[in-house]
């Protein structure tokens, strides 16, 4: 009962980052870790898991979507394609090679979250300060930036939020808000497309158990996030990521 309920709070934090932030699934996936799951029955249950709360965030910023359905149009193939890549080469390459990249993604994703606030600070004073109501054009370069982060989330997908965020903060001059609204239908296209992928070529390795709970928990976190996750306090939400994350990354360099 009280892994349970770890696994469905972590599911519930995940879904509501990834809504504010991005990141939740250095939440949830060394949460699992940490629980003695094999990383790649992990990995994929968290995954689909975290589907649900997507949604949810989703509906939640549909106002902020609005002014930039072209633009998401010209993105969500990118997305869609990246993601189906990335879960393919999840199950081609050996489950040994996922547990010796997941440490080093993990070191990533905890570095992205720690130093977020600066990057964003220096993307700020390179953006566009003229107007930003309206959407903005997408060039090649954005579509293989997309394309690329929907890769690398199908494959593991921590801070993916945050990537887009910043390449879209560099190549467009939408408003933050709006881009925060643009990467959650992004995300949740790529952990979408990841999921269908795992269910259909992947099935024995999924946790169903472990899935219902995450995508419970993200699914209110999801809504909460939409809703009031911009009033939390940044710096208590990457605190949470960089702990958890790294208490993972220590039982599975050192314990594992």
């Amino acid at each position: 009962m009280l892994e349970a309920a770890a696994i469905f709070l972590a599911g519930f934090w995940a879904g509501m980052i990834n809504v504010v932030v991005g990141s939740g699934t250095l939440v949830t996936f060394p949460v699992l870790l940490l629980f003695g799951y094999p990383p790649l029955t992990a990995n994929i249950s968290n995954n689909i898991g975290l589907v649900a709360g997507g949604l949810s965030g989703t509906w939640g910023y549909r106002k902020e979507l609005a002014p930039n359905k072209d633009m998401i149009k010209r993105l969500l193939p990118a997305s869609a394609v990246g993601g189906l890549v990335g879960a393919l080469l999840l199950l081609v390459l050996p489950a040994s090679a996922f547990s010796t990249i997941v440490p080093v993604l993990i070191v990533i994703g905890i570095l992205m979250v720690a130093f977020g606030p600066a990057l964003q600070r220096l993307l700020a004073k390179r953006r566009f300060t003229g107007p930003s109501d309206g959407p903005s054009r997408s060039g090649a370069g954005l579509i293989a930036g997309i394309f690329v982060l929907g890769m690398y989330g199908g494959y593991f997908g921590a801070a993916q939020g945050i990537l887009i965020v910043g390449l879209l903060s560099i190549l467009t001059t939408v408003a933050l808000q709006q881009i925060n609204a643009v990467k959650n239908v992004l995300t949740t296209a790529v952990n979408g497309i990841a999921a269908i992928t795992f269910m259909v070529v992947a099935w024995h390795y999924i946790d169903w158990k472990v899935t219902a709970l995450i995508a419970c928990g993200s699914l209110l976190g999801g809504l909460v996030g939409a809703r009031f996750g911009r009033k939390l306090p940044p710096v208590a939400l990457r605190a949470t990521i960089i702990v958890v994350g790294t208490a993972a990354l220590i039982k599975m360099v050192f314990f594992s």
